[in-house]
């Protein structure tokens, strides 16, 4: 077999392909049997509930990889809204230094979490539950049940304008370019190579010159700026400032991480697949509210999906490992 046929055999039995087949499949299958599937305006929407979720991935996807995970990240979007809301309120009017107090604030929630993480040595899964809560409860401290509503239009139609001539939002221009940013990090620089080593063996990563602590302190960093961009965009789009703003996305952002392909033991993955994969759960959830599936079962497929993405991939790596094997064995006899 020639060099070119076996890397295109190794790239289409990737998950990254096969998550881009799958979301190809359920476009296509839901533009033939769903009414409005097809239409421009499905699309629109698609692309309008998929930012949120793909910015808040992209820090999630390199955290994820060296084996830790940030569960607060729906947590520090509501924060981030309820203080906008309170800066408007007050007299803050100028949108960019409102956006640029916002992302201060997710840097300094995200520094909360690498700091007890990375300095006090305590489990990123405990560390963010417990902040999950807690940002979540400074929301309603901050806002109360209050919701502030009364921006100007300019700036949430500016938020959500499309391309000319299309109805696809500018805003997935932005979310492009930062997966730009985050895929050359993590596959065209050596401090990509030391987010896998890390994931692999933090140890042996350490020993090879990885500043492990100070790398994953500002991937939270990172990870509590993006939530806080996600938490400006989702007050302009929806006009309104709540404490609740993003509850339960943290569940749609781990679904897309793992679906995509990463690793939940860290150690691999890829950006292309978890955009792939947040496009499919973007797709599959509004082309099943077209065909009114209830909310509840909606529920019940992402944490579907969440346990088939766990187990999928691993399964894939396990049925190519014993594939290697057999060739192994039937050309070692003849040689």
């Amino acid at each position: 077999m020639s060099e070119p046929v076996a890397r295109i055999r190794r790239a289409l039995g990737t998950w990254d392909v096969v998550v881009l087949l799958a979301l190809v499949a359920v476009a296509v299958i839901g533009a033939l049997t769903i009414d409005g599937v097809a239409s421009p305006r499905f699309w629109r929407f698609v692309v309008l509930e998929a930012i949120p979720i793909a910015l808040i991935a992209l820090p999630m996807t390199l955290i994820v990889i060296t084996g830790e995970i940030d569960l607060s990240v729906a947590s520090v979007l509501g924060l981030t809204c309820s203080v906008m809301g309170q800066l408007w309120v007050s007299g803050v009017t100028s949108l960019p230094l409102l956006i640029a107090l916002a992302l201060l604030l997710g840097a300094v929630l995200g520094a909360v979490n690498g700091l007890f993480v990375t300095g006090f040595g305590l489990p990123s899964l405990a560390v963010t539950i417990g902040t999950l809560a807690l940002y979540r409860g400074l929301a309603y401290v901050v806002l109360g049940d209050r919701a502030v509503a009364n921006y100007p239009t300019t700036w949430t139609t500016t938020a959500i304008k499309p391309l000319p001539g299309t109805t696809i939002p500018w805003m997935i221009l932005v979310v492009a370019a930062l997966a730009v940013v985050f895929a050359v990090v993590l596959h065209a620089m050596p401090i990509g190579r030391g987010l896998y080593a890390m994931g692999n063996n933090a140890e042996a990563a350490r020993f090879s010159g990885v500043n492990v602590r100070l790398t994953k302190f500002w991937l939270f960093v990172a990870s509590g700026a993006m939530s806080a961009l996600a938490g400006v965009f989702w007050t302009l789009r929806f006009a309104s400032a709540r404490a609740d703003n993003g509850s339960g996305l943290e569940l749609a952002v781990v679904a897309a991480v793992l679906l995509g392909g990463v690793s939940i033991f860290g150690g691999r993955g890829a950006l292309l697949g978890v955009l792939a994969a947040v496009a499919l759960l973007g797709v599959l959830r509004n082309a099943l509210q077209l065909a009114y599936v209830p909310a509840n079962t909606l529920t019940v497929i992402t944490g579907s999906l969440l346990i088939a993405s766990v187990v999928g991939p691993n399964v894939a790596a396990m049925l190519r490992e014993r594939l290697r094997r057999r060739r192994t064995t039937t050309v070692s006899p003849s040689s």
